[in-house]
């Protein structure tokens, strides 16, 4: 009992910071021994590009997001827009249809994101193809500093950074403000290292040549598309100086709804991509795999409920100040999480409690997850978390 306890313990630790301290030893011991990886900063010869835009009902942002993306600076001569907006019953495509730079791609149908952007890759040509959410903005400088990394052949895809506007800070959704700094964190050192595990949709590109369809009902389609060219051996970059700026979620139910939705996800990637598990054939990917996305998604929401079950049946077999104190500290975070779900259900904000709150809700979501994906409820089609 003690032994599996201890375990499990030790697996919840690594999962949320000890990997990133054996990840950032690992990174000073490379750079000791090869150097920093150099950076590309030729901007004479820029690759080709496509950015590609999916939206679906939009009509509130789609002229702000038209506006901010003819704005980024890149060479006129090499970049092309496709805007997406299969199944739209609002003004989207008509709004679209205004901009002659912009190809319009719509049909009336809503088939899922990623059945539109399959049939938008068929119409690129670009050595580049940059993916990006129509609720997000991005840096004028955004597309240069992701594409000058393609000098690099043993580059197969660029990440942007996701950055979440807080427009509350005691608010408990500004826990994915936090959660997103942590990760973006977690990023930088998984690219010194050797690659991001996974891109994510909000900004991120890929060489067109390496581009591979994925199943039309894949739920995470941003991540398995980055992570099938990952697993080719091309390495993904991370460029924080490329960002997509979005608000944080209207409120906690429609945060958890989009994490039940990307544990769903993870589950079905996991399955997708077992030959990422194999340590023998990508020895240091899929160290970082494991160790940054799988533990997270699968075992370690168990473990804490192990943890702390574990930890009250130690303590009447054979009370010990050591297991009082790990008792007292689990209990002190649930139980702060539990205030920060109360208040949050009466709209009080109290800043203390919603990081606590946040990271249960987290792991509740991948159990969720588990449930949604085991039932078959999960659809591919993405029924959006509502913005402030």
């Amino acid at each position: 009992m003690i032994v599996t306890f201890w375990i499990s313990v030790f697996i919840i630790f690594y999962t949320y910071l000890g990997y990133g301290f054996v990840l950032f030893i690992l990174v000073k011991i490379r750079q000791a021994i090869k150097g920093k990886r150099p950076v590309h900063n030729n901007l004479e010869n820029l690759p080709s590009v496509t950015l590609i835009v999916a939206a679906y009902n939009e009509a509130n942002i789609i002229d702000e997001k038209i506006s901010n993306t003819l704005a980024l600076t890149y060479p006129a001569d090499k970049i092309e827009y496709i805007f997406i907006t299969d199944g739209s019953t609002d003004s989207t495509p008509d709004t679209v249809a205004k901009y002659p730079r912009i190809k319009l791609m719509h049909l009336p149908g809503r088939s899922g994101k990623i059945n539109a952007v399959h049939r938008a890759m068929k119409e690129v040509t670009s050595e580049v193809t940059i993916f990006t959410d129509a609720n997000t903005f991005l840096n004028k400088e955004a597309l240069i500093n992701i594409t000058r990394h393609y000098e690099d052949e043993r580059v197969g895809a660029v990440s942007g950074e996701k950055r979440v506007e807080i427009t509350n800070v005691s608010d408990a959704t500004a826990g994915e403000g936090f959660y997103w700094k942590y990760e973006s964190a977690l990023k930088r050192l998984d690219s010194q290292l050797y690659s991001v595990v996974g891109a994510a949709g909000e900004l991120f590109s890929i060489r067109t040549s390496l581009y591979e369809p994925v199943p039309a009902d894949t739920i995470l389609d941003d991540f398995m598309i980055s992570l099938q060219i990952a697993a080719r051996h091309y390495r993904i970059i991370y460029e924080p100086d490329a960002f997509a700026l979005e608000t944080s979620s209207e409120n906690t139910f429609e945060e958890l709804k989009r994490k039940v939705r990307i544990a769903a996800g993870g589950i079905q990637s996991i399955l997708r991509l077992r030959a990422l598990l194999n340590p023998f054939k990508f020895p240091v990917l899929s160290f970082q795999y494991i160790s940054h996305r799988v533990l997270r998604w699968t075992i370690t929401p168990f473990c804490m409920i192990l943890a702390f079950l574990l930890n009250i049946a130690i303590l009447f077999s054979s009370p010990d100040y050591l297991y009082s104190f790990l008792f007292l500290g689990q209990f002190f975070i649930y139980t702060a999480a539990l205030i920060g779900w109360l208040f949050e259900r009466k709209e009080i904000k109290i800043k203390a409690v919603f990081i606590p709150f946040y990271f249960c809700m987290m792991n509740y979501a991948v159990l969720a997850g588990m449930v949604r994906f085991a039932s078959n409820k999960q659809s591919a089609a993405w029924d959006k978390a509502r913005r402030k």
